[in-house]
């Protein structure tokens, strides 16, 4: 079984109803990652419909692929058209024309291969080097960031995007223990700086490494403008679903929604988000934190 066959995508079926995905639809999936979501969806296309899947990270793009030749090789000519694009999803504009889609996904987690891969540096479950970038051909490392950022300029991120109480401690043991090189290595500065407590549920070192990636990647920049984009690509009547797996991401997802909902732009479907059953909790402990909001262009 391959790493994208094993993947297992969150919150597929709710995904799949909001959009909804039927026969002859155009959708785009802005967050391709390992074609968990894009492969179910293009089950459900047929031959005039037409999946258009974003992922800046190289790798997964080609993984992605794969999978979805497969899939398509399946359908023979039951398979709809298939356009990916290698490029950041804040880009989606340049390649989508107005008025086109019939539905939007957005993934915001980190894809399993990232998380997975110890090249990457996205994680401290095993040492890698410092990178955290998706897309490894351009931008700042986290090696980078740590390395040259001074002690002030550190709290602030590690506070802002991690929401890291403990982020001038931290901050302070980075810049003393420089040079950084490794996730193993930066793991056990913030450990040593502001160990877990007893009501902890995750190891010390998560926030400041979830705030280092969303700095690195301008992720929640790319969400602002992906969302700004949305209703100007979609249909009337089309559907918009979005993913979160933290706060920040789901408070500008959320919020996004009702100003768009106030001025007549959106019907948010979603009063609540959903969220994972206990069962897909169980069999994909990744997915305890998603939480998907749905909303229709009027």
């Amino acid at each position: 079984m391959t790493k994208a066959e094993r993947h297992v995508p969150v919150l597929l079926q709710d995904a799949i109803e909001f959009l909804p995905v039927r026969r002859g639809a155009t959708i785009a999936d802005c967050t391709l990652g390992l074609a968990g979501h894009s492969s179910e969806i293009v089950r459900r296309l047929g031959p005039e419909g037409h999946l258009i899947g974003f992922d800046r990270d190289p790798e997964a793009l080609a993984l992605a692929q794969a999978r979805l030749n497969e899939v398509a090789a399946e359908l023979g000519p039951d398979a709809p058209k298939i356009t990916l694009v290698g490029e950041a999803f804040s880009t989606i504009a340049q390649h989508v024309a107005p008025v086109t889609l019939d539905g939007l996904l957005a993934d915001f987690g980190v894809s399993s291969l990232q998380f997975d891969e110890a090249h990457r540096g996205f994680s401290f479950s095993a040492d890698g080097p410092l990178d955290m970038r998706q897309d490894t051909r351009q931008g700042l490392t986290a090696a980078q960031v740590v390395n040259e950022a001074n002690e002030h300029e550190l709290a602030d991120l590690i506070y802002e995007y991690g929401e890291e109480r403990r982020s001038r401690r931290i901050a302070r043991a980075i810049v003393r223990g420089r040079p950084v090189t490794t996730t193993g290595q930066l793991a056990r500065l913030v450990a040593t700086a502001a160990p877990a407590m007893k009501a902890d549920r995750i190891h010390p070192a998560t926030r400041t490494f979830q705030a280092l990636r969303i700095y690195v990647n301008r992720e929640l920049d790319e969400i602002r403008a992906l969302l700004e984009a949305a209703p100007t690509l979609l249909k009337p009547s089309g559907r918009l679903v979005v993913i979160s797996f933290h706060s920040l991401e789901d408070r500008i997802a959320k919020d996004s929604l009702r100003e768009g909902a106030h001025k007549g732009i959106w019907e948010v479907l979603t009063k609540k988000p959903v969220t994972p059953d206990e069962d897909e909790i169980k069999h994909n402990p990744r997915s305890r934190s998603a939480k998907l909001r749905a909303a229709e262009k009027q």
